[in-house]
């Protein structure tokens, strides 16, 4: 009996440690939910790791990448621009520092080039067809940068050939009231008009000109906008200086819309449709050329005429007459016409953009691309290579942490160095245009840094106001050269505004028009987008640009003596674009701030209610949708915060995290329209559109509104209408995509 209970007790004692450690076994395995790849997928953002990229970006590295892309000139699909496609590929696979991936994708494209066997001309001729006075052909040359059998003659890209005779008038910027304005007193037609940089587009002085008859039309720079004045070469320009040297010509392109030409919405691949060239619409009708100011001067000391008004008056010291047309009577050119003769021609040839990526480990199939212009006018040392040669420090930073399995970014980076930007954006265009669907569909943001240094001043950025917070983030951590300050700081100190919510804070651009690669993501498939670089105090000179820009004088000595001696600058920007770069890729939650944006509707409804409200009341058309739409996006806005807010999103299912990372990522698609600007390639973002009306507000309401109200007509009143009601409705989308899904 005792041997039996002895058994039982053994057994019961068996059994129930048997059961403990199976149940211990459970709930151990039970109180482990966690898969293998949580971890993971909750991680945030490496402030630690921030820190190491911000430490590793070095200056004399980017010196040196400048040096090398700046060895010979490299406009596009030339010899060396295929040296840097090369260059590029190098870096981009180097087993070490490379990218996981980088490729070339190739477009042929339709460009512009001067014959260099028949050099364009620009003279003075008398009746008798002697030549008095021939503009100079070549820029001055100061250094053997100048003497490079690759430097291209200043020319006007996509200007027409032929020849144009006739009386010179000075026609101001050559905006349409300034041809206005000379019609009142002059008969235009048979002219050839001289005019300055600034005020209209280049191809825009041709276009507005073309209907008064004038039949050609030259473009300088007036030492008064660029040069503060100065235009000796003796002692206060280049080579002495960081200002233009008198025989210094900008070159560009003088076409209005961006991408190919003849593959509108189309990739330009090779067996790409192109329309004929004839249909082509933006270009200059009438032939165009770009000159020096020596040779401005000297044409325009010599015009007769009314003196033209106060406000047209530029750098020269002398009378800047009208013209009779002609020259004064007293002018060794009395009598005398000045003749264009263009020999430019037109070609579609190999472009290629140079293609890396970075595969995301978390979420490979959302995008951050970083991008950059790689071709240039001729050297073009700020225009575009300080762009790439923080780009590929970047990279090479970046590529290395990755190639030792240090880090690897949660969300996929893709860099773009675009080809034949200087020509209409290019190589993004085509980008955008081939891969369309995929990045409206899959792209959390995009990053340009075309010109990475205008100069040493301060930081400079412009993008969608939901990307203000993280641009500010970035650039708390970055410490400004030259002083004891950080970036923001300093850029406060340089431009700044008061926020609603967040007092003084530095004064973010808006992304409006096509001036850089950003126009085809922003303006094209609706990418939120920044576009950043350091600029110069402009209470010291009213430079519109740096002065050497599209010039044969943009080599690497005017950047490393007068725009960024030691490069500290470039590594300024190269810290700032990487971290927020990191922080775009890595965040658990895309760092984008709804309520920033919201701030500036309310901005642009203040203006356009105290600009219009009244008006439209008068014509029985109500501003009530849009005031309605503007209060619905901020309720909606302010709620997202508040979800943001209100959950801990390292612990939520990672669905949750992606439907919101995707509210943020999309906000900007949903103010896309293609209907709303017909007139306007590829303008389809109803926020952001260029406008002509110079007004702080909604670009399709201000632009209808300046144009009935000049006109008076009802179809322009309705087309107001239109506009108002295309803003209000895509404001009010916007909001819908905020809010919670039902």
């Amino acid at each position: 009996m005792i041997k039996k209970l002895l058994i039982g007790i053994l057994c019961g004692a068996v059994i129930l440690t048997v059961g403990i450690l199976i149940g211990n076994y459970g709930i151990t395995k039970s109180s482990s939910p966690e898969p293998s790849w949580f971890q993971d997928v909750a991680k945030d953002v490496d402030e630690s790791f921030i820190e190491k990229f911000l430490a590793e970006v070095d200056n004399m590295q980017i010196q040196e990448n400048l040096k090398e892309l700046t060895k010979v000139p490299h406009m596009a699909t030339s010899a060396g621009d295929e040296q840097t496609v090369q260059f590029m590929l190098e870096r981009w696979q180097d087993p070490e520092s490379g990218l996981d991936k980088a490729w070339r994708e190739d477009y042929m494209v339709y460009l512009s080039f001067p014959d260099p066997k028949k050099p364009n001309k620009v003279t003075v001729v008398d009746p008798s067809d002697t030549v008095l006075h021939t503009v100079r052909e070549k820029e001055k040359s100061y250094y053997p940068d100048q003497n490079h059998p690759d430097v291209v003659q200043p020319y006007a890209a996509y200007s027409p050939a032929g020849q144009a005779q006739g009386k010179l008038v000075f026609a101001n910027q050559g905006k349409v009231s300034d041809y206005q304005e000379l019609n009142k007193t002059l008969d235009l037609r048979g002219t050839i008009a001289i005019t300055r940089y600034g005020g209209a587009g280049r191809a825009a002085k041709a276009i507005n000109a073309a209907p008064f008859g004038v039949i050609g039309v030259l473009v300088y720079t007036d030492p008064l906008e660029m040069n503060d004045g100065l235009m000796s070469d003796a002692n206060e320009t280049y080579p002495h200086s960081w200002y233009l040297p008198p025989s210094g010509v900008e070159r560009g392109s003088f076409n209005t819309h961006y991408g190919d030409m003849r593959t509108p919405y189309l990739a330009a691949k090779e067996e790409t449709y192109r329309i004929p060239p004839e249909d082509i619409t933006g270009l200059p009708p009438i032939p165009i050329q770009p000159i020096g100011f020596e040779d401005a001067y000297i044409l325009i000391c010599e015009l007769g005429g009314e003196a033209a008004p106060s406000l047209w008056k530029g750098g020269f010291n002398c009378t800047y007459n009208l013209g009779g047309p002609g020259f004064r009577n007293t002018s060794p050119f009395n009598s005398s016409d000045v003749r264009l003769d263009i020999h430019n021609y037109e070609e579609v040839k190999k472009s290629g953009n140079v293609m890396g990526i970075i595969r995301g480990s978390v979420e490979p199939d959302r995008y951050v691309i970083y991008g950059n212009h790689r071709d240039s006018w001729v050297h073009g040392a700020i225009d575009p290579s300080s762009g790439t040669s923080v780009m590929l420090e970047l990279t090479r930073v970046l590529g290395r942490m990755v190639k030792q399995g240090k880090w690897r970014p949660r969300r996929s980076m893709i860099f773009g160095s675009w080809g034949a930007e200087e020509f209409g954006l290019i190589g993004s265009a085509e980008y955008t245009e081939q891969y369309f669907t995929k990045l409206s569909e899959r792209t959390i943001a995009y990053i340009n840094v075309d010109i990475a240094v205008f100069a040493n001043a301060t930081l400079r950025a412009s993008g969608m106001p939901s990307v203000q917070n993280v641009i500010f983030q970035a650039a708390k951590q970055v410490s400004a050269p030259g002083t004891s300050m950080s970036v923001y700081d300093n850029w406060i100190k340089y431009s700044n505004r008061t926020s609603p919510t967040q007092e003084v804070i530095p004064r973010i651009g808006y992304l409006t028009g096509a001036g850089s690669d950003y126009a085809p993501f922003v303006h094209y498939l609706g990418i939120t987008s920044i576009d950043m670089s350091y600029t110069y105090d402009k209470t010291k000179t009213s430079a519109r640009i740096y002065p050497a820009y599209h010039t044969a004088y943009d080599t690497f000595d005017y950047a490393s003596r007068f725009i960024d001696p030691g490069f500290v600058s470039h590594q300024a920007v190269a810290r700032t674009a990487g971290n927020i770069l990191i922080r775009l890729a890595d965040s658990l939650l895309v760092p984008f701030n709804c309520s920033d944006y919201s701030e500036v509707l309310n901005v642009y409804l203040k203006h356009a209610v105290n600009l219009y409200k009244t008006k439209l009341q008068a014509k029985e058309i109500s501003m009530e949708p849009l005031e309605q739409a503007v209060a619905n996006f901020e309720k909606a806005a302010s709620h997202l915060e508040q979800v943001i807010r209100s959950s801990d999103l390292a612990k939520e299912t990672p669905l949750k995290v992606r439907r919101i990372n995707d509210q943020l990522m999309l906000l900007d698609r949903a103010f896309l329209n293609p209907l709303a600007f017909p007139d306007k390639y590829a303008f389809r973002h109803v926020i952001w559109a260029s406008s002509s009306a110079g007004q702080p507000t909604f670009p399709g309401l201000a632009d209808a509104f300046a144009k009935a109200e000049l006109s008076g007509q009802p179809s322009d009143w309705a087309k107001v209408h239109y506009h108002l009601s295309v803003v209000s409705q895509a404001i009010d989308g916007a909001a819908y995509t905020l809010v919670d899904v039902i």
